[in-house]
C-alpha cells in the first residue's frame, strides 16, 4: 500500500461550467477575450454609428486601443473618433494615450445564405408520385389525402 493519503472531498455547491473552466492557468487568454469583449461593448456606443459595424476591438497593448477595420476608409473614419474613444477609455480606468487601426485582409464573414433553387421536374414527379402514394381512395371514387384534405390537380 502507498503512503499517501487520500483527498479529502470537497463540500459546497457545483462550479458553473465557466467558472470550473476558467480556474487553471492556462485559461489567461480565455480571461483575455472575455475582458476585451466587456471592453469593446463599453467602447461601443462611443462610435459614429455608420462605422460601429465595420471594426472591433483587438486588443490593448501598453497605451495603446487595437482596432481591426475592414477597409481604408473606416480606418481613417476610427482616427477621426479617436479622441472620444480614449477620453472614455480614461474614464473607465485604463492609462491608453492612442489609437491604432489595422486594416482587414479578410472580408468580414457574413451569415450563411441558403439560397432558393429552383425545384428540378424530376424533383417536382418524385414529389407528386410521394403525394400520390400518401393518397386514399374514398367512397365517391376520388382520391383524399391521409390528413383528410381533397387533392387539388
Amino acid at each position: 500500500m502507498s503512503d499517501s493519503k487520500p483527498k479529502p472531498r470537497r463540500t459546497g455547491t457545483a462550479q458553473p461550467a465557466l467558472q470550473a473552466a476558467m480556474t487553471d492557468a492556462a485559461t489567461d487568454p480565455v480571461r483575455r477575450a472575455l475582458w476585451l469583449d466587456a471592453l469593446e461593448q463599453q467602447l461601443r456606443p462611443c462610435l459614429p454609428p455608420a462605422l460601429a459595424p465595420h471594426c472591433r476591438l483587438a486588443n490593448v497593448a501598453g497605451k495603446r486601443l487595437v482596432f481591426i477595420v475592414d477597409s481604408p476608409v473606416w480606418n481613417a473614419r476610427l482616427r477621426l473618433a479617436a479622441p472620444e474613444l480614449i477620453n472614455v477609455a480614461q474614464s473607465i480606468g485604463l492609462a491608453v494615450t492612442e489609437v491604432t487601426t489595422k486594416t482587414s485582409l479578410a472580408p468580414p464573414l457574413k451569415p450563411a445564405q441558403n439560397p432558393v433553387l429552383p425545384v428540378s421536374e424530376a424533383s417536382r414527379k418524385g414529389l407528386q408520385a410521394a403525394l400520390d402514394l400518401l393518397s386514399v381512395p374514398d367512397s365517391a371514387g376520388t382520391t383524399t389525402p391521409k390528413g383528410g384534405h381533397r387533392k387539388r390537380r
